[in-house]
């Protein structure tokens, strides 16, 4: 049973902050890989190609380096996943956020999407990554999104995810609820698209939520430091970026 937070860190540690809109430079991943680290939120989640740079700038932080796997569509071979994964850990990812094939969700084909996921969740668990599965759930109906919640407690993966951020929808209190329900204790739930500020932060948590992909990352720490009555941090110049994740 998920408890109201009441430190920094009981939000801190849920964000993955998002740097994945397509027109990022690198001086925009630089700065909002700072930010991040000032932050010191859960985690980055990236583009692969910056990869590298998201583990050098932050090398001594708490802040893991995440990115993503068959993204946005899910519609890679399985092979060509599990490539993708070899070499985001190569370059420095603990974290690995990839997408399900979603036409096999909708048509049912769930043997496949089972041995897809599980291909994935196998390398990367042999380096001890950790592998979030997005469902992209604005396209699916609520029997799709228990199916897959049992399939990925199955292969043992270790979150499930709402959204990419970049399909019609993002994460929806119904399917949190949902998702949470139908997943055992031990997965936790990201809500990614449409958290951005405090007041829902604290919602979601509040459903079990344990993981939120956002990138009002800066705006949603400040108001909950201002909240619990703790010195403002001043963000790096330019780093929060207005984004629909």
């Amino acid at each position: 049973m998920s408890t109201s937070p009441i430190q920094y860190s009981d939000i801190a540690k849920t964000i993955d902050h998002s740097l994945l809109q397509p027109f990022l430079t690198e001086q925009e991943m630089r700065a909002g890989c700072e930010l991040a680290r000032l932050y010191d939120v859960a985690s980055v989640c990236i583009k692969p190609a910056f990869v590298g740079l998201a583990k050098s700038i932050l090398s001594g932080s708490t802040v893991a380096v995440g990115t993503t796997i068959g993204f946005p569509h899910g519609g890679h071979r399985t092979d060509v996943k599990v490539f993708e994964s070899e070499r985001a850990m190569d370059d420095g990812a603990t974290e690995l956020d990839m997408v399900v094939n979603i036409g096999d969700v909708l048509e049912g084909h769930f043997d496949r999407v089972q041995a897809d996921i599980a291909a994935v969740v196998q390398v990367a668990h042999k380096r001890g990554a950790l592998v979030k599965v997005i469902f992209e759930n604005c396209y699916l109906k609520p029997e799709q999104i228990q199916k897959l919640c049992q399939i990925c407690a199955e292969v043992g993966a270790d979150i499930v995810k709402t959204s990419t951020g970049y399909g019609t929808g993002g994460a929806t209190i119904d399917d949190l609820k949902l998702m949470r329900a139908s997943s055992p204790a031990h997965v936790g739930v990201k809500a990614a698209g449409g958290v951005r500020d405090l007041d829902k932060a604290i919602e979601v948590i509040g459903l079990g939520v344990t993981r939120i992909g956002a990138s009002a990352t800066a705006a949603i720490l400040d108001e909950w430091r201002t909240r619990l009555g703790l010195p403002a941090i001043e963000a790096v110049q330019g780093a929060s970026l207005n984004s629909s994740y």
